[in-house]
């Protein structure tokens, strides 16, 4: 059988925008100040071949993202149009939503939450240490595989109550887990059933102790009987992977940034007080989230000119959201004074806003207080257009960053 293509169809398709844009978190891509001013709701094209709206205005992105109606659990369903192939089980997509359907929310924020006891210092003294050894090997350093992974994995290995020496072996996973592929990746499975297998190991630990101990413990209660073993090895599992990436990823992008402002790193090594807006002004202009936060409309929706139909795929651009002038006035300079410094979405927003918000940002507030205290001529040691940036992944992160001091 002959299969006829229309070429006006073929045309249509192939003149697509393709999304995502560039992998340089150098600079804005060159696409989203068009989209800004002219197409807030774009169709693009997928990775994985599939149509998407993409929305980049801060007031429609905001919209998508507080209305239930558009579905970050339908994307995982049988047949959804897709940003790439999924590499985790479609079931743990909606991980936070399954956490807390099995009434283990409460447990899971206590863990969270950066006021814990011991917590703040615990990190401070974390960072100092990676510092130490930086100082010691001497420079150039690898800034992202000498502190920000190992200070990122430390954080995670800690609050999850296992060995920080579980932190390189989990953290591999992640160049899997977090690539964005057009096909299944067989790796991936592996990858999961081996870091699941470790995590059940870690729970029928005694030495345990953190959020894993807490949940292990669990098993006793009979009000939770409902819990397996999978269940209690996945939050681990995914808890490590979303926050590592995050964390990682912002603070590596962060720091970027940050050798990109002189002037600003100049102002809060002269005052350290001002870290903390700063990483709120670094979260906004943060370019680590390269792909876009999936959801499907369950029903037919007016978004802006656009009428989104029920089962289409939309993406929310963080990156063009975080740069709208509408809302972020002179939104490509950096400034410590804004009136709405929380507002932008590096975090999400609505039903699915980042619960580890909170901790992401004390998380980077204390390493780079560290780093601009110990390692105040901190600088890249290579030409910035020298840096080579991971393509095929969720985040923008440079493969290397070679730093002096």
């Amino acid at each position: 059988m002959t299969t006829t293509i229309d070429p006006t169809t073929a045309a249509t398709s192939d003149e697509l925008t393709r999304f995502p844009f560039d992998a340089d978190g150098t600079k804005l891509p060159d696409e989203i100040a068009h989209l800004l001013a002219n197409e807030p709701v774009k169709k693009v094209r997928t990775i994985a071949g599939a149509e998407a709206w993409l929305v980049s205005s801060y007031p429609l992105c905001r919209q998508v993202l507080d209305d239930a109606r558009f579905s970050l659990k339908d994307t995982s369903a049988p047949g959804a149009p897709r940003q790439y192939a999924l590499t985790i089980p479609p079931e743990v997509v909606n991980n936070m939503g399954n956490i807390t359907g099995a009434g283990l929310r409460k447990a899971v924020m206590k863990a969270l939450n950066p006021k814990a006891p011991g917590l703040e210092e615990w990190l401070t003294r974390h960072a100092h240490q990676l510092v130490d050894q930086l100082v010691a090997t001497g420079a150039p350093a690898d800034l992202r595989h000498d502190f920000t992974v190992p200070y990122s994995t430390g954080l995670h290995c800690h609050i999850l109550g296992i060995p920080q020496t579980d932190g390189p072996g989990l953290y591999r996973s992640l160049h899997v887990a977090f690539m964005n592929s057009a096909r299944g990746i067989p790796a991936a499975g592996i990858n999961w059933d081996r870091d699941m297998g470790h995590m059940v190991d870690r729970l029928n630990d005694p030495e345990t102790t953190g959020l894993m101990g807490e949940l292990a413990a669990l098993r006793e209660d009979p009000e939770y009987a409902h819990l397996t073993d999978e269940m209690l090895a996945t939050v681990g599992v995914t808890m490590f992977g979303a926050g590592v990436i995050s964390v990682m990823g912002f603070l590596t992008m962060g720091l970027v940034s940050l050798i990109q402002h002189p002037d600003l790193k100049a102002q809060l090594i002269a005052d350290p007080a001002l870290i903390p807006a700063a990483v709120d002004e670094l979260l906004r202009i943060n370019l680590s989230i390269a792909d876009g936060l999936p959801r499907i409309a369950i029903e037919d929706m007016r978004l802006g000119d656009v009428t989104v139909r029920k089962g289409e795929l939309v993406l929310v651009l963080v990156e063009a959201a975080n740069h709208d002038p509408a809302e972020f006035e002179d939104p490509h300079a950096v400034r410590l004074d804004r009136p709405n410094p929380n507002a932008h979405l590096s975090f999400g927003g609505g039903g699915h806003y980042c619960p580890a918000t909170a901790l992401g940002k004390r998380h980077a507030q204390i390493a780079i207080e560290v780093l601009l205290d110990r390692l105040p001529g901190l600088d890249l040691a290579v030409p910035i257009e020298q840096l080579v940036w991971r393509t095929g992944f969720m985040k923008r992160i440079p493969e290397r960053m070679p730093v002096l001091w």
